[in-house]
């Protein structure tokens, strides 16, 4: 039996209209030194979540700080962007330090996993140089400034932002909550989607209220080339990358034509001086480094017994720990590689060093002086002259200190032109 449509269109217009799918939110995760490449991902990010239309950009963070200039650009990207930005100090253990106060008291949303900490934003030369004390001190209250700006900018603790910067102070995320630096503690990226939601947020564009409940997560993946970016300028590898340059092109030096360790070395170096320019590096720790690098060479030319050997040693392990001039642990280099590193640098130059010596001493074993000292075989009568057989050649020889039979042992004494001069090996 057939209904008439008169009948089915009221039940039509009562049926409830399919739910749309909830609009998906960005998330990168972002580890280590804040630096140009942290920018270009966090700029990156921004622009990949507008193009997908997504409601918002979760960046998860755990930086023990970096680059001024860099944190300076993505605090820009942040406040001027058309996407709400969350950032989540996460996972359990991780901190916001330094340049990272910043990144997160930017965003629209700041929230923290339990267990971390966020802090410690005092400004740190990066280049290595000495800063006089008025200059350090307009740099602080620039830093202070902008630390203040930010805070009142997304209605957060400007007096401990302050703080942050001119006395180190830092903050568990339980404290962070109550000061108002942060606004929420979430378990997991999960958690915290679900507890903004509801959360109306202010962008250039206007207000936002944000539906993240339900929302689908949708990654933003990180290039190899961004990850080995990256992983350079952590302080270790990069310190470890400098060694293995200055090693490379020492045994080219050492060694013209063998090719294959100068060319390692370039490219360490290079890659080196690149992750430098992300890193407070001091200039200072670098010469050292250098100058105990000099002392090696020069232990191999001139026998010191040991002396500049030790010393090399000393000014490397010196250098190794004022390299990188920073607060943070995260952002020095590890005794754990640094004592591996020295060591080894200086097994190398010592196995190269006793290799020199003992060729040096060792008696020769080809040529005129070769033959000297080498026992052979009387071929006939040297009476004084005949032949003798020695080390599968037959030479000419002239007997000295009395005949010699044939087949009786003889010991080289001299050599002149092609004819050996002998005399009767005793005791063979």
């Amino acid at each position: 039996m057939k209904w008439p449509w008169t009948l089915i269109f009221p039940f039509l217009l009562l049926a409830p209209a399919p739910a749309q799918a909830a609009e998906p939110v960005s998330l990168i995760q972002i580890e280590g030194v804040i630096s140009p490449i942290t920018l270009r991902l966090i700029s990156t990010a921004i622009d990949r979540a507008q193009a997908d239309r997504a409601q918002a950009l979760v960046i998860q963070l755990d930086t023990p700080g970096g680059l001024e200039r860099s944190m300076r650009s993505i605090v820009q990207k942040e406040l001027n962007s058309e996407v709400p930005v969350v950032v989540f100090v996460s996972p359990t253990g991780a901190r916001a330090a330094s340049a990272g106060v910043f990144i997160t008291m930017a965003a629209h949303v700041a929230a923290m996993a339990p267990a971390t900490n966020i802090g410690a934003a005092h400004p740190v030369a990066v280049g290595g140089g000495q800063i006089d004390k008025v200059s350090a001190k307009k740099i602080e209250n620039d830093v202070a400034a902008f630390a203040r700006t930010i805070a009142t900018e997304r209605g957060r603790n400007a007096e401990w932002a302050e703080k942050a910067v001119r006395s180190s102070v830092s903050a568990t995320e339980r404290e962070a909550v109550k000061l108002k630096v942060v606004d929420l503690i979430a378990e997991n990226v999960s958690d915290l989607l679900a507890k903004i939601d509801g959360r109306t947020v202010k962008t250039v564009k206007g207000s936002v209220t944000l539906r993240t409940a339900d929302a689908p997560v949708k990654r933003v993946e990180i290039g190899f080339r961004d990850k080995f970016l990256n992983l350079i300028t952590d302080p270790n590898i990069a310190y470890i990358l400098m060694m293995i340059g200055m090693l490379g092109l020492f045994f080219e030096l050492s060694n013209p034509g063998v090719i294959l360790p100068g060319v390692l070395g370039g490219i360490s170096l290079i890659l080196a001086f690149f992750a430098f320019q992300s890193l407070p590096i001091n200039y200072a720790g670098l010469l050292l480094i250098l100058f105990g690098v000099v002392l090696l060479i020069a232990e191999i030319k001139v026998v010191s017994h040991g002396v500049l050997t030790i010393g090399g040693i000393v000014s490397m392990i010196l250098g190794s720990l004022m390299l990188f001039e920073a607060p943070e642990a995260d952002l020095r280099v590890s005794w754990w590689v640094i004592l591996p590193t020295v060591g080894t640098t200086a097994a190398i130059f010592a196995f190269a060093v006793t290799a020199g010596v003992r060729a040096l001493y060792q008696k020769p074993s080809t040529g005129e002086y070769g033959l000297i000292g080498q026992v052979g075989v009387a071929r006939s009568p040297l009476a004084p002259a005949g032949q003798v057989f020695i080390r599968g050649e037959l030479w000419q020889a002239v007997a000295e200190n009395g005949a010699v039979a044939q087949g009786e042992p003889v010991k080289v004494t001299a050599v002149e032109g092609l004819t050996l001069k002998v005399t009767k090996a005793t005791g063979a």
